[in-house]
């Protein structure tokens, strides 16, 4: 257990405006036109490829929503899609199979794994429903340049760490936990 003595917070006003849009496209085509949307000063709060289709929430002044709805385009939606995004309530979470929760640049191409992905935050998180193998798919998102961890089904789903690491997160784990109290077991058995 531990004691706070000092905490920040930001806090941010809601959004005037909110819209949500899907656009049927190709994922290439939808991680192209990401990539040139976040060069430009959109108000863009949510991008998600799912179901043959992008899906982008707009948030912030009406003028400025309203602007980038007339150049991005797309059929207008009802803004449940992110919060059944975010509590995992989308079909897409019920396919069989393990589910990783992959994190990699937002410019990394499709990994050929077998099963199916979901990709959001702009394409720095990807979701993958697999029957892989744990290190082929630890092995592949360290090549993209990220990590995988499993999110379900059984332990284990973090990248085995190299010996000189797990060291150090054992020195670590017991110089801030000396008494093993704080998820023991969660990361890494032994630790």
């Amino acid at each position: 257990l531990g004691v706070l003595t000092e905490i920040s917070m930001k806090v941010l006003p809601r959004p005037r405006a909110s819209l949500s849009l899907r656009r049927e496209i190709s994922l290439q085509e939808a991680m192209n036109e990401i990539a040139q949307w976040q060069l430009q000063p959109l108000p863009i709060s949510g991008l998600c490829y799912f179901d043959n289709a992008l899906w982008i929430r707009l948030e912030g002044g009406e003028g400025s929503v309203k602007a980038a709805r007339e150049l991005l385009g797309g059929e207008e939606v009802a803004g449940q899609f992110w919060q059944q995004l975010r509590e995992q309530q989308l079909p897409f979470f019920s396919l069989p199979g393990t589910l990783w929760r992959i994190s990699l640049p937002s410019d990394a191409p499709m990994m050929d794994l077998p099963g199916e992905q979901l990709i959001d935050w702009g394409g720095a998180l990807r979701w993958l429903k697999s029957t892989a193998e744990d290190n082929q798919i630890h092995r592949i998102a360290r090549n993209a340049g990220g990590h995988a961890t499993r999110f379900s089904a059984g332990d284990g789903g973090f990248a085995p760490l190299s010996a000189p690491l797990f060291r150090y997160h054992q020195q670590l784990k017991q110089q801030l936990d000396p008494c093993g109290v704080f998820n023991p077991g969660r990361m890494y058995a032994e630790l």
